[in-house]
């Protein structure tokens, strides 16, 4: 486990001059500016006193320069309120600065001083609903706009005159002063129009989802034209259960359809032990891991669904029911099928990316170990080759990558063809005894099958495939270790079992084993032997098999192929007990 003790060290700090008073202001602000900075409340409380005693020993500015630096993440409401405490020029800077969300500042706005509100409305950023919030308050701008220029008023002489001797019994109409309106602020309308125009669309975006609800609900005339028929069923939704599994609360949108809904049957006397792995994990109180369930009533929440729930307890230790979410099947398996597709797409636009510079730094290397361009000195071709070398193991090591994200989305196959599996892992033993022997270690080849075991896989691809496996296994063999590996052909099934190495067999897993081969020995792969095996078994998956882990044995089942038409035998696949 890993402890956050970065608070409790910079308390520990003794702030005695003015620098180390501004870098323990400085972190104060680092720390407590992210949203998760401990669960201790006395050292929070403690934190929260010595900035204030900070406070005191630092000018204004100096601490407002400080908080309106870049390097931090301000995301915590909490340091905000804190702040727009102090004098105007820290509040300012600090409720400027602040990154929150819509809901942090709709919770932390009411709880600002009202003279830290007015500095909000400096800020062009923030969310309709939060501008909106601050209107319901009365924050508005504090400046006035400027004044229209208007020109002064000359009295024309020969007028003044004029109008002196104008009898005293005309009639003069009355002159009225127009002011022309004050000129808008840009900067003000343009955000105010921008304002009003995400509002209209928001609020279309609703009358629009209530027209649509209400017409899709309402009864439809006699002899008016059918729509087309709209799939309202509900993808997914969250729920909350009592302590005996009735569900209490749900999402707005299908709470009226599956509250009081039981999420396993009670049990009776008499009953079939043989349950359900959601009803199993109910009666232990354990959470529930994908299991399936069906839902009857309503067209929008009817059929099959997967479950994820999690128990809930009082504080006392209590069972108090499950908390989780339903998710249909399809969907589900649609989930996790496109993640699968977009990391495996994500790695492979990675490795396309990552190819170009390594293949660059390979040709102008072969340039100079060649003197392509002219001779260059030994010792400079000494180091191209070496960095040519290298370039070639990181391009081998994409390849595999680039293969194994292929094979495991279904993107590549296994090309097909021929060959004979037991002569070829007898070649494999061959390759790899001059090797294993000066450390008195091997691996013993057990053929028990009556002729030969053919596969429906190319040659090279197969070749690669048993490679990968014997030479994972044979690189981990410590001194003296012996290996035994049989090959047999049951019911149409090429049956090869290996033992593990005593370096894998202590591994909970190994296909995410992180051994590395012994000193001097073979290597099959530069990723370990997690992923070596990884990516055989990927192979032997995408050839109509399956490569499992079973105790202490790794196994391979391939379909044997069949002497009729060269196709692989009718078994569509091979499953073994294990670990897949």
């Amino acid at each position: 486990m890993f402890f956050d003790d970065r608070l409790a060290t910079v308390l520990r700090q003794r702030g005695d001059s003015e620098a180390g008073a501004r870098t323990q202001f400085r972190q104060l602000l680092d720390i407590l500016g992210n949203r998760k900075y401990g669960r201790d409340h006395s050292l929070i409380a403690a934190a929260w006193l010595r900035m204030d005693a900070l406070a005191d020993r630092l000018p204004p500015h100096e601490r407002a320069a400080m908080i309106r630096e870049p390097g931090w993440r301000f995301r915590n409401a909490d340091l905000a309120a804190h702040l727009a405490d102090f004098e105007p020029e820290v509040a300012s800077a600090a409720l400027n600065r602040a990154n929150l969300s819509a809901e942090d500042w709709t919770a932390l706005i009411p709880r600002l001083p009202v003279r830290a509100r007015g500095f909000l409305r400096l800020r062009k950023d923030l969310p309709v609903d939060v501008e909106s919030l601050l209107n319901r308050l009365g924050v508005y701008d504090r400046g006035l706009p400027a004044p229209g220029v208007s020109e002064p008023a000359v009295l024309d002489l020969t007028e003044a005159i004029a109008d002196e001797d104008q009898p005293a019994n005309d009639r003069q109409e009355p002159v009225i002063d127009t002011v022309s309106p004050a000129r808008e602020d840009p900067v003000e309308s343009g955000r105010s129009e921008i304002s009003a125009l995400v509002e209209r669309i928001a609020q279309f975006r609703r009358t629009r989802d209530a027209e649509t609800a209400d017409a899709e609900l309402s009864p439809r005339l006699p002899l008016e034209d059918d729509a087309a028929p709209i799939d309202r069923r509900i993808a997914g939704f969250g729920f909350a259960a009592d302590a005996a599994g009735r569900i209490e609360w749900a999402d707005s949108e299908v709470a009226a359809m599956v509250i009081g809904i039981r999420l396993a049957a009670p049990r009776t006397l008499g009953e079939d032990v043989r349950r359900s792995a959601l009803d199993r994990a109910f009666a232990r109180r354990q959470p529930i891991v994908q299991a399936a369930t069906q839902l009857s009533g309503a067209s929008a929440i009817a059929g099959d669904w997967i479950v994820d729930a999690q128990p809930r307890f009082t504080e006392d230790g209590n069972f108090a029911g499950y908390v989780g979410r339903f998710l249909r099947q399809s969907a589900a398996n649609d989930a996790s099928a496109s993640r699968a597709a977009r990391e495996a797409d994500r790695i492979r636009q990675l490795l396309h990316e990552l190819r170009t510079p390594i293949t660059a730094v390979q040709g102008y290397a072969e340039v100079i170990q060649q003197q392509l361009f002219g001779p260059a000195p030994h010792e400079y071709r000494a180091l191209a080759a070496a960095i040519a070398a290298d370039a070639a193991h990181i391009l081998a090591g994409f390849e595999e990558l680039d293969r194994l994200a292929k094979l495991e989305t279904g993107v590549a196959e296994m090309e097909p063809g021929d060959v004979d599996l037991a002569d070829l892992v007898a070649r494999t033993v061959g390759q790899l005894a001059p090797v294993l022997a000066p450390r008195m270690a091997g691996i013993e080849l057990l053929l028990e099958a009556d002729g030969q075991a053919r596969v429906a896989i190319d040659p090279d691809e197969a070749e690669a495939l048993v490679w990968r496996l014997l030479a994972t296994l044979g690189g981990g063999c410590a001194s003296g270790e012996m290996l035994t590996c049989t090959l047999a052909v049951e019911g149409g099934v090429v049956r090869l079992a290996c033992d593990l190495p005593a370096q894998l067999i202590g591994e909970e897993s190994i296909f995410s084993a992180e051994a590395r081969p012994v000193a001097g020995s073979v290597n099959a792969g530069p990723f370990g032997a997690g992923f070596t095996l990884r990516l055989a078994r990927a192979e032997a998956r995408a050839a109509g098999g399956s490569l499992v882990q079973d105790s202490d044995q790794v196994i391979v089942l391939l379909p044997l192929l069949t002497a009729a038409g060269g196709l692989p035998s009718d078994r569509g696949g091979c499953e073994a007990g294990g670990e897949a």
